[in-house]
């Protein structure tokens, strides 16, 4: 249930709090007073699509702010959400709305945290449904006539549609694969004649190393220079170890170096480091020497090795050319190659494994649909029922109301057609909703619907947007019985310019626009003076200020300063009488005092009526007919009606 509701700087609004409570709460007063942009503030509270110019002209931010009682599911939501609970157990949805050069930021918060766009969508449907102007229109549409069937069947249908939705993904996928197969069978079998032999010539290469190249040119060299090698090896061993030529070798020069430091540090110690370096240097020497000499004597010189090694250079170099320009690029190619064929041969399955992958989901597709048209037909039969029902108060007793269920082709929906098939008169046929309803009765139907879910769904809160628009008389009153009946149920906040409808409300609240003053008025000793949030006519006559009438500008700039806001008014018991003969009109004030009267006691008498009763309808007469029966009313009915609407402070 709404509780208030906190306004700042939105449309028309400067700043509007209201306080709502249980049962039917209207808001009536003049076309274009700003009653939707109410409804319209409840909305962007809750997620709903806004604009720049929904922030009050003049200002750069705005704020809505709808409090709501809290019960145990919402609770136990806000827990899942990790979203704290306040202590007065209530729920505070807020929307911060900021203006930009060119566009609009918003962010949404539950009790002072911030959530996306999702979470709202969720809270939404959980909170308020508004039914707003033109909503009839959609009466007519085929896919909202099939939501409203599945929807009114509750969890089990909601269910069954999920699993369809799930088979016909399966079902679709497995059609495409198919198709695919079929449309490209020959492009299939020529390119996976080219993967295969690719793939045959890359697998015959038996590619694994991408460094194998390069090791193959090493040793290429090796084996073609091994004479060479051999020679060399042995002149660096006599370089450096034993010189057959007679010549000293490094190592013997090192010995002698080394022979000369021992008998010098027999007479200075200190050139012991220079010992010990050429003495490391002789190890080393001595070291690579043997490592020279047998580095030689293991160069062979192997003509038959050299010849393999420069075929696979010269095969890797044709792979290389074909499918590289490197060896890695190669053997990447090749993974890729192997990729593309399992692809091309349906991840291992042949065309008649697809055929048959085919047909079993389209069974099983066949199979949820029907149990889904099952599930419909009995929700449609009970919605027939219900729907009827809910028609008969409202002026409609010979209507008639059929849900069709026609079979089509399978969808993520189902395999069925709804539509909803109408006729209000005895003897005409049934057809379609929108080709047969006028705009009266189609306002009936809307709010008919309304009430036949309002018996299952959980939402606390009922808005309309003038559901009574296109009516008068009779059906209005209808009309205004069944939005009370709705309010029993739920909280009812509804826009009307009918007076039998206000008549029906809990709590009546007005609203009008004023032209405020913005701070540009004059005194008489020459000064500005604010008077921010008053009228026109109140301050031309605050005498705080010493203004008066004549002083008031008239320039151009006087007038940029006189700005238009919403206003409401929560009515007292007189206030609503008065507000009821003007929406009433009439030749005199006096008749449509007491036509509000009469109304005001029809209302009261109807609220003593029990829920499961049929109400007759009410006889409506006009403002001149009540003046005249109004002299015979006794004064308990006058009381009693006084007493329908307590004083409450907006």
């Amino acid at each position: 249930m709404l509780l208030s509701l906190r306004i700042e700087n939105f449309a028309l609004i400067d700043r509007l709090e209201l306080e709502f409570s249980t049962g039917l709460n209207v808001l009536t007063g003049e076309t274009g007073a700003g009653k939707s942009i109410i409804l319209d503030a409840i909305d962007a509270a809750l997620g709903g699509k806004v604009t720049s110019r929904a922030i009050r002209t003049g200002a750069d931010r705005g704020l809505v702010e709808a409090t709501f009682a809290l019960d145990p599911s919402l609770a136990a939501w806000l827990t899942e959400q990790e979203i704290d609970l306040l202590d007065d157990a209530s729920l505070v949805c807020s929307r911060e709305m900021v203006a930009g050069q060119s566009t609009l930021r918003s962010r949404s918060r539950l009790n002072g945290v911030l959530v996306n766009k999702q979470q709202m969508e969720i809270l939404r449907d959980r909170l308020v449904e508004i039914t707003a102007q033109g909503q009839t229109m959609q009466l007519g549409q085929a896919a909202n006539q099939r939501e409203w069937l599945d929807g009114f069947g509750g969890p089990p249908l909601l269910e069954q549609r999920a699993a369809v939705s799930s088979a016909f993904i399966a079902y679709q996928q497995a059609s495409q694969a198919l198709e695919k197969r079929r449309h490209s069978e020959s492009q299939r079998l020529q390119q996976l004649d080219l993967y295969q032999y690719q793939l045959r010539e890359l697998s015959t290469a038996s590619l694994s190393d991408a460094d194998e190249l390069e090791q193959l040119e090493q040793e290429r060299q090796r084996l073609s220079h091994s004479v060479e090698l051999q020679q060399q090896s042995y002149q660096a061993y006599q370089a450096l170890y034993q010189n057959d030529a007679g010549e000293p070798a490094c190592a013997d020069l090192l010995g002698n170096a080394e022979v000369i430091l021992n008998d010098m540090l027999r007479y200075d110690p200190e050139l012991q480091p220079v010992l010990d370096l050429v003495t490391d240097a002789l190890a080393q020497i001595q070291e690579a020497g043997r490592q020279i000499n047998a580095y030689g004597e293991s160069v062979e010189t192997d003509p038959q090795r050299l010849q393999d090694v420069e075929d696979r250079i010269a095969e890797l170099k044709q792979i290389c050319r074909k499918y590289g320009p490197t060896l890695a690029d190669a053997i990447a190619f090749q993974q890729r190659v192997q990729s593309e064929l399992e692809a091309l041969t349906g991840g291992g399955l042949s065309l008649e494994e697809l055929e048959q992958t085919y047909q079993e989901r389209r069974t099983a597709l066949v199979t949820v649909c029907a149990q889904l048209t099952e599930l419909r037909q009995v929700a449609a039969r009970e919605l027939e029922d219900r729907l009827i029902r809910e028609l008969k108060p409202l002026a409609m007793e010979k209507v008639q109301f059929q849900v069709q269920i026609a079979p089509i082709a399978p969808t993520a929906n189902g395999a069925d057609q709804i539509t909803f098939l109408f006729s209000p008169n005895p003897g005409e046929p049934l057809q379609p909703l929108n080709e047969t309803a006028s705009g009266g009765e189609m306002s009936r139907f809307l709010l008919a619907i309304k009430a036949c879910f309002s018996q299952v769904d959980l939402i606390g809160t009922l808005v309309f947007d003038e559901i009574d628009v296109g009516v008068s008389g009779r059906v209005t009153q209808a009309i205004a019985e069944k939005l009370y009946q709705l309010s029993q149920q739920h909280q009812v906040l509804c826009v009307t310019h009918q007076p039998i409808v206000a008549a029906m409300a809990d709590y009546h609240f007005h609203v009008d626009k004023q032209a405020i003053a913005e701070p540009v008025v004059a005194t008489k000793n020459g000064k500005r003076s604010q008077s921010k949030g008053k009228t026109a006519t109140d301050a031309a006559i605050d005498t705080n200020t010493e203004t008066t009438a004549v002083d008031l500008i008239t320039s151009e700039a006087d007038l940029e300063a006189i700005r238009t806001v919403v206003r409401v008014t929560t009515l007292d018991p007189n206030q609503r009488r008065e507000e009821l003969a003007q929406l009433a009109g009439g030749r005199s004030a006096q008749e449509a005092i007491a036509f509000a009267d009469s109304l005001l006691a029809q209302a009261a008498d109807l609220r003593q009526t029990p829920a499961t009763t049929t109400i007759a309808p009410v006889e409506t007469v006009t403002p001149a007919e009540v003046n005249s029966k109004s002299k015979t009313r006794s004064t308990s009915t006058r009381a009693k009606a006084s007493r329908s609407q307590a004083p409450k402070k907006a």
